[in-house]
């Protein structure tokens, strides 16, 4: 195993690798991956690359991402941090109902083969369920807590509101953030949840692959692509395009974009997600990766510019 920087999850007490491997594409049919084996590789390929930190979701692959992460990871959990989440189920269906979170944890754990989870969150919930001080589901996460099945609890969230919203009025340890050189919105946030002691864990950090700079304007997606129109993504090759010339000669993207989010202190890791090993690989090629400061407001600038008043759809 190879040694891969290491971040403080806020103020939880764990460490964890700068960069981690985000499950959802795991032999998952809507990203095109369908093979056991696969999935296996990429996960030991990451473990191999220093990963400590797996995050996953019952709704990923209809639970067949957390089995294959208890399948791949049972000989190293004491060693290994496991994030999953809670309200989308695997069958398809969403509660948010407190009474739910313990059932669906239960399925978790089952699914990956462990009785204890080390980050469990809840999945993009409606906007009122960020509000600690009006939502009953901290109260159960907290006893969940105090029981030893999950170690730190949070939210998964995409926009800065939200995430001041949770830090300032409930008691979570951890929150998955959608962040990146594309989705720049939540960094007004960032000191915000490191004054609370959150630990950021940053998702979609290649914007589904596009800051990899495989895509072009006339590229053709399916699956969970699909949802993007000609003219957002003819308008996302132009901005991938631009992007670029920001970089020193020589930089690839994807090292740039992950080299980006983890130029922001308040992260403790980065999620990329992959399909195969090659892909693990470039990913993790950028751990430790130190971009100059004048490289990181030119990026800043660059979402001002041409981003702030017009964002992308997800």
């Amino acid at each position: 195993m190879k040694a891969t920087p290491r971040r403080l999850l806020g103020k939880t007490g764990l460490s964890v690798s700068e960069i981690g491997l985000g499950g959802w594409q795991l032999q998952n049919p809507s990203w095109g991956t369908c093979r056991t084996d696969d999935a296996h590789r990429v996960v030991h390929c990451a473990l191999d690359a220093g990963c400590d930190f797996f995050d996953t979701a019952p709704g990923y692959g209809n639970g067949r991402s957390e089995e294959l992460l208890g399948e791949a990871l049972q000989s190293v959990r004491s060693r290994v941090r496991i994030c999953t989440k809670c309200g989308h189920g695997a069958d398809g269906t969403s509660n948010f109902d407190p009474t739910a979170i313990r059932a669906s944890l239960e399925a978790s754990l089952r699914r990956l083969q462990t009785d204890y989870v080390d980050i469990l969150l809840l999945h993009n919930p409606p906007m009122e369920l960020m509000d600690g001080a009006r939502a009953p589901q901290y109260e159960e996460l907290e006893k969940l807590k105090s029981e030893g099945k999950l170690r730190v609890y949070g939210v998964s969230l995409d926009h800065g509101r939200e995430l001041e919203t949770v830090a300032k009025t409930t008691r979570c340890g951890a929150v998955e953030v959608l962040f990146n050189v594309f989705h720049q919105e939540p960094l007004t946030a960032f000191r915000v949840a490191q004054a609370a002691g959150i630990g950021l864990i940053v998702k979609v950090p290649l914007d589904s692959g596009w800051l990899s700079g495989k895509y072009r304007a006339d590229s053709q997606f399916s699956g969970v692509r699909e949802r993007w129109s000609r003219k957002i993504i003819e308008r996302r090759a132009a901005l991938v395009e631009q992007f670029a010339t920001l970089l020193p000669p020589g930089m690839p993207l994807a090292r740039a974009a992950l080299g980006f989010v983890l130029a922001h202190a308040e992260v403790s890791t980065v999620i990329p997600g992959a399909k195969t090993p090659e892909q693990v690989e470039d990913n993790f090629a950028a751990a430790g990766t130190t971009l100059q400061p004048d490289l990181v407001q030119a990026i800043r600038a660059f979402w001002e510019r041409e981003l702030k008043g017009d964002p992308l759809p997800w």
